[in-house]
């Protein structure tokens, strides 16, 4: 159990049976009346936030939250497998978990799955990918103006915004958190 007080920002707790996390949380001692912690909070499930004012002494208890780095094998229609690479367990998980992270990855790649009493609720892509363009148009020469930018598909099938001097079988590096180019790859 944890108490109000102990709250500080990523630590995870419970409330009416499901995980939250705390994102920013202020202690307040007004000069009258009695303390409180004012803390905002999302739901790890569902990714809904809320601000809430609780009493110093109220008991949580605390969610635990595992996390495992697997290698993503392959896809069967709506199902993404990954594999535990100590055990060889495999894992099936839904499209709406692994939505964010499956655009930036091919098949054995690593991933980072979390898990809550056993289940997978979101799966994360390394934060930086280097990939293959399969497909852009062609840079035109003389147009060089500063920041000039054109939609590039690489290889996994996400489409990145890429300067006007990258072609088609240049590998390129990806910030998989924001979708931007970050530079070739080297």
């Amino acid at each position: 159990m944890i108490y109000a007080s102990d709250f500080r920002k990523g630590r995870t707790f419970q409330i009416n049976g499901e995980p939250h996390v705390v994102l920013d949380f202020m202690h307040v001692k007004p000069g009258k009346g009695a303390a409180f912690v004012r803390t905002k909070y999302k739901n790890i499930i569902t990714g809904a936030t809320r601000e809430e004012a609780f009493n110093p002494d109220d008991k949580f208890e605390e969610a635990i939250i595992e996390t495992k780095k697997m290698q993503y094998l392959y896809n069967d229609g709506d199902l993404y497998y990954f594999m535990d690479g100590e055990t060889y367990e495999q894992v099936p998980v839904a499209y709406d978990m692994v939505e964010d992270a499956i655009k930036y990855m091919r098949e054995n790649d690593e991933a980072t799955l979390k898990f809550y009493k056993g289940e997978p609720f979101i799966v994360e892509a390394p934060n930086f990918v280097d990939l293959v363009v399969t497909e852009t148009e062609p840079g035109v020469k003389g147009n060089t103006a500063t920041n000039v930018t054109k939609a590039a598909t690489v290889e996994t099938g996400a489409v990145v915004q890429v300067p006007i001097f990258i072609e088609e079988g240049e590998k390129i590096q990806i910030d998989t958190r924001s979708g931007e180019y970050l530079g070739r790859a080297k």
